[in-house]
C-alpha cells in the first residue's frame, strides 16, 4: 500500500442529483464547497462524496443495507415482505445457485444505465476484509476476473478518525475501517481497454455486518489518475456490498450500476457484468466454505499466530518493565544502606 505526504481532503455539501459530488461538471480550478479540509499526504486534494446522499442511495436500493443501518440483526430471512420500495425486474431466481437471485432496474438516479442487484448466502465466518480483498487485490481478483489488467489503491486515506468524524452518525452508518481512491484497468478484448477511478471504503457495524461502498470520481478529479496512456472511461455510478451475519454464515446483497463506456449498448454489456459478478461469488463460496487446509483456514491460523506473537511480545515487555522497576528499587535500597545520613528518615529512635 502506498503512503504519501501532504494531501488534502474536501467534504462536499448535500446534493440531490445523479452525482455524489456537488462539483460535478465544474472546472477543477473552481473552488468546491468545503465543510472540512484535512491534510493527508502528497499535496493532492481528494474530494469525498456526500456520505448522507451516497448511503441513502444504497439503502434505497438494498433492503439488506437498510436493515443493517437500522441496527437490525439477521440476513434475508429477517427482511419484511414490504422492505423493497423499488420496482425491480427479476432476471434469475434459483435457491440452489450460489447467486440465488438477480434483479435489475433499467434506470436509477436519473441515469439510463441498469442497476443490478445480486443476492447470495455463504456459509462460513463473516470477514468483510477478505471479501474486499477479492475486489481490491490484483492477484486475488485475477482468480475470478479474467479481464482485469491493473487494480490498485492509488491514494489510501489513513486518517480514519477524521473520515469517521466527517461521516458522522456511527450508530447508523457504521465505522469506516478503510477508504481510498482506487484505479482499475481492463485488458484488450472484443472491446478496447477501459479504466476507472473510484473512491470507496468499508463500514463495519456493531451488529457484525460489513458494507463496502464505492462511486466513480468525476471528470474534474482526473488529476488523480495514474500516469500512462488513457483509455475509454467506464463508470461505476453506484457500488455497494452489504454482508450480514446469519446463523451459519452470512448473506450478501451486491449492487452495481456500471456504464462500460464507449457507447456500447446496455443489452450487450449487462450479460457480461452478470457473468463477472457470478464468478466473484463462486470464488467467494469456494474461499469461505473451503474447510480444513483451505486458504481461509491458513489465513485464520496465520492471524492467530500473529496474535499469539503479539501477546508474547506484550508479556515480555511487561516482564522487562517489572524487572527494571525491581532493579531500580534494589539500587535505591543499596544507596540508602550506604548513606548513613538518610537513615534517620526511615529509622527513628
Amino acid at each position: 500500500m502506498k503512503s504519501y505526504a501532504t494531501a488534502a481532503i474536501v467534504l462536499i455539501s448535500t446534493y440531490s442529483g445523479a452525482s455524489a459530488f456537488t462539483t460535478a461538471g465544474q472546472s477543477p480550478l473552481i473552488a468546491s464547497p468545503v465543510a472540512t479540509r484535512k491534510e493527508w499526504t502528497t499535496g493532492v486534494e481528494i474530494e469525498l462524496p456526500d456520505f448522507e446522499t451516497l448511503f441513502d442511495r444504497v439503502q434505497t436500493a438494498s433492503p439488506l443495507a437498510r436493515h443493517v443501518m437500522e441496527g437490525n440483526s439477521g440476513g434475508f430471512e429477517s427482511l419484511t415482505s414490504g422492505s423493497d420500495s423499488l420496482k425491480w425486474k427479476k432476471l434469475e431466481n434459483n435457491s440452489r445457485k450460489t447467486v440465488h437471485r438477480i434483479d435489475k432496474i433499467d434506470s436509477y438516479q436519473n441515469i439510463k444505465t441498469p442497476l443490478l442487484r445480486f443476492r447470495s448466502s455463504i456459509k462460513g465466518p463473516l470477514i468483510g476484509e477478505r471479501f474486499s480483498h477479492f475486489i481490491m487485490d490484483l492477484d486475488e481478483r485475477k482468480k475470478w476476473d479474467d479481464a482485469c489488467a491493473r487494480n490498485e489503491e492509488v491514494y489510501p486515506i489513513d486518517d480514519l478518525h477524521a473520515v469517521n468524524s466527517i461521516i458522522g452518525d456511527e450508530e447508523r452508518y457504521g465505522k469506516c475501517t478503510r477508504v481510498g481512491v482506487g484505479y482499475t484497468q481492463t485488458k484488450q478484448s472484443i472491446i478496447s481497454p477501459r479504466e476507472q477511478l473510484i473512491i470507496g471504503g468499508m463500514q463495519e457495524f456493531e451488529n457484525g455486518a460489513t458494507m463496502l461502498w464505492g462511486t466513480e470520481m468525476e471528470e474534474q478529479h482526473n488529476y488523480l489518475l495514474p500516469e500512462g496512456q488513457r483509455h475509454t472511461r467506464a463508470k461505476s455510478h453506484l457500488f455497494a456490498a452489504t454482508l450480514a451475519p446469519t446463523d451459519d454464515g452470512f448473506d450478501i446483497e451486491y449492487l452495481l450500476q456500471m456504464d462500460v463506456g464507449g457507447g456500447v449498448p446496455n443489452f450487450l454489456t449487462t450479460p457480461a457484468l452478470v457473468d463477472a459478478i457470478k464468478k466473484l461469488f463462486d470464488h467467494t463460496k469456494r474461499y469461505f466454505e473451503g474447510g480444513e487446509g483451505s486458504e481461509l483456514d491458513l489465513h485464520m491460523k496465520s492471524l492467530q499466530r500473529g496474535a499469539n506473537l503479539e501477546l508474547l511480545r506484550s508479556i515480555d515487555e511487561n516482564i522487562e518493565e517489572s524487572f527494571a522497576v525491581e532493579m531500580d528499587f534494589s539500587k535505591e535500597a543499596a544507596h540508602l544502606h550506604d548513606d548513613a545520613s538518610l537513615l534517620p528518615l526511615f529509622f527513628t529512635p
